[in-house]
C-alpha cells in the first residue's frame, strides 16, 4: 500500500505561499505535509494558505498537522489559511469545533 500526498508549494508574492494537497491525509501521509510545511513557517513568510480541495479525507493526525502548523504561523506572527475544504473535511473541523479556530476560506471550495 502507497500512502502518498501530492505536495506542491507555490510562492504567489513575497512571504506568501498556496500549499496544495492532493491525496487522503492519514497517520500515514500526514509527516510528509508536516515535513512540506515546516519550513515555509518563519519569521520571513506572512501567509501560508493551505489548499485542500484535492483531499477527500482527513484523519486526526492531519488534523494533527495542521494544528501544529497553524501554532507555528502564530508563534512567527503569520497567517495560516485553509481553503478548498470538501464537505467531508469541513465536517470533521466542525465536529472538532476547529472550523472557529482556524481561518478557513470558503470561496475556492470546488463544488462537485
Amino acid at each position: 500500500m502507497h500512502a502518498m500526498l501530492e505536495i506542491t508549494d507555490q510562492e504567489r508574492a513575497k512571504g506568501a505561499h498556496v500549499v496544495t494537497v492532493k491525496g487522503d491525509v492519514t497517520i500515514h501521509t500526514s509527516p510528509q505535509l508536516r515535513k512540506a510545511l515546516k519550513p515555509l513557517l518563519t519569521a520571513a513568510t506572512k501567509e501560508v494558505r493551505v489548499q485542500l480541495d484535492g483531499v477527500g479525507f482527513m484523519d486526526s493526525s492531519g488534523i494533527a498537522t495542521l494544528v501544529e502548523g497553524l501554532q507555528w504561523a502564530r508563534e512567527t506572527g503569520g497567517r495560516f489559511v485553509l481553503s478548498g475544504l470538501s464537505e467531508t473535511v469541513r465536517d470533521v473541523f466542525e465536529l472538532a469545533k476547529l472550523d472557529t479556530v482556524f481561518e478557513i476560506d470558503n470561496g475556492s471550495a470546488s463544488h462537485d
